[in-house]
């Protein structure tokens, strides 16, 4: 109809304008429907996970590695962050020296963080199992870590420290606390072993 009216030298009347315009407007649609459909259907649309941009995956499951749960500890944890079950799940008693030391070595300028704490069963099991394929077996590993059921990390009864200045600083103050490095081979291993201000018993050497 356009094309006729040009043809001739006339200009479209208001209604053939209307038509062509609405004409115009219908193809326009068309088109971004068949766009809209061709994405909608492509492999990198599909899917719900592709189109939230997250995984479908659940995340760790039940039987899945150690964590804050079981007594596993971000860096930099204080005996005060209470929060955290490695070491809300402290002995009380133990847990309250910990903290009056921190505060005290603070104050000499040195920063205390707790490594581990309590540990769940499944923690420490895991442990055991990395140390005997480091050390090749049970017995060797045992050198190192302790079985769940004879662990005092698992009752709550033990916590390692770091870093190493933390480490000396409990070594020649710790007792004012009634805190004692209680193991031979592992300057980090502290436990309420003497009455603040006593003497630490004589460190004991896990056997093979």
């Amino acid at each position: 109809m356009l094309i006729n009216h040009l043809r001739r030298g006339r200009r479209p009347t208001v209604p053939g304008r209307l038509a062509i315009v609405a004409t115009v407007i219908g193809l326009v649609l068309t088109g971004c429907t068949a766009v809209s459909g061709a994405d909608e259907t492509s492999p990198s649309s599909a899917g719900p996970a592709s189109r939230s941009g997250r995984s479908s995956g659940s995340g760790s499951a039940q039987g899945g590695p150690p964590s804050a749960a079981d007594g596993v500890l971000p860096d930099h944890t204080s005996a005060y962050d209470t929060d955290l079950p490695g070491v809300a799940k402290l002995d009380p008693a133990l847990r309250e020296a910990v903290q009056r030391a921190e505060t005290a070595m603070t104050k000499d300028g040195i920063t205390m963080q707790v490594t581990t704490g309590w540990r769940s069963k499944k923690y420490q099991e895991e442990l055991m199992e990395k140390a005997i394929r480091k050390y090749g077996s049970k017995k060797n590993a045992k050198e190192y870590v302790a079985d769940p059921d004879e662990s005092h990390h698992v009752t709550g009864h033990a916590v390692d420290i770091g870093p190493t200045d933390a480490d000396d600083w409990l070594n020649r103050h710790g007792s004012r606390y009634g805190l004692c490095q209680t193991l031979s081979n592992e300057i980090w291993h502290f436990e309420l072993a003497t009455t603040p201000g006593g003497t630490c018993p004589p460190m004991t050497t896990p056997k093979k």
